[in-house]
């Protein structure tokens, strides 16, 4: 079951890269008494999430900011390794990321996509919701192939 507005995310495992190595945290405690701005991405590395979705929100941090959001995370089935070194070329301070290693989060959420076709395996799909206090207060799924809803100035603008 996809998850929707108004639901309370699951309590999965994540692992938040940090400049000290891997932090493993959950998801309960990460998302309690705060509103973050929460997207997914297919995988780090990867043309779209590369060259639009993580520099959107990168850019747009601040705007997302002075309208409420206390953090901005990303997260994509890949280890907090990858995670790490795609923030390190790409990302910021400003954002956060969540590696989901094994997909337990985004199976959790039921956001997931197959990705075989490309060697990819089953991945999370692309989305963005703001998450406050654990619960979901805003939804952006994409389809197939796009990037509309996902994107940080979409998500402004329900802010």
């Amino acid at each position: 079951m996809t998850i929707s507005v108004g639901d309370k995310l699951p309590d999965v495992t994540l692992v938040k890269a940090t400049a000290e190595g891997p932090d493993k945290v959950q998801s309960s405690d990460y998302f309690a008494g705060k509103k973050v701005a929460l997207f997914s991405v297919p995988g780090a590395f990867t043309p779209t999430c590369s060259a639009k979705h993580l520099p959107g929100f990168v850019e747009k941090a601040a705007d997302l900011k002075a309208k409420g959001i206390d953090e901005i995370a990303c997260t994509a089935v890949n280890d907090a390794f990858v995670m790490g070194a795609w923030n390190q070329r790409d990302g910021s301070a400003d954002v956060t990321m969540l590696a989901d290693g094994n997909g337990e989060f985004a199976q959790a959420v039921g956001l997931t996509m197959d990705g075989s076709g490309f060697g990819l395996g089953q991945r999370g799909s692309r989305w963005s919701m703001v998450v406050n206090d654990g619960v979901v207060e805003q939804l952006n799924v994409e389809g197939p192939g796009e990037f509309k809803v996902s994107s940080a100035e979409h998500m402004l603008g329900q802010l």
